[in-house]
């Protein structure tokens, strides 16, 4: 299946050698500024095209989805606060043990 990039290239597969006189050929003509504008419109287009397709499908939630999702974010981020807190709590308190231990702490 040969990508974007070979088929605007003219190519079948990506990797695909090109005779040697068609590329030669190739060199001597550019297209010119109306062919690359017009290409640019219809890859704009089809591009405005897909999104339209896409935004077809968004689906904006029921408030009932709204609550039931907040409840479970406010959930979670209050059971990762409180076992941050205890997480914290003994790493302070190892570390003023290990302190005290080795003569760095003055109480």
């Amino acid at each position: 299946m040969a990508t974007k990039a070979a088929l605007v290239n003219g190519e079948d597969e990506p990797n695909q050698k090109k005779p040697a006189l068609a590329k030669r050929q190739s060199t001597n003509l550019s297209p010119n500024v109306g062919e690359k504008a017009v290409g640019a419109w219809k890859e704009f287009t089809r591009f405005l095209t897909d999104v339209r397709g896409e935004m077809r499908k968004v689906v904006t939630p029921s408030r009932k989805e709204v609550e039931a999702t907040t409840t479970v974010v406010l959930i979670a981020v209050f059971l990762f606060g409180v076992y941050f807190w205890v997480v914290d709590n003994i790493f302070d308190l190892g570390l003023h043990q290990l302190l005290n231990k080795l003569g760095g702490l003055q109480q």
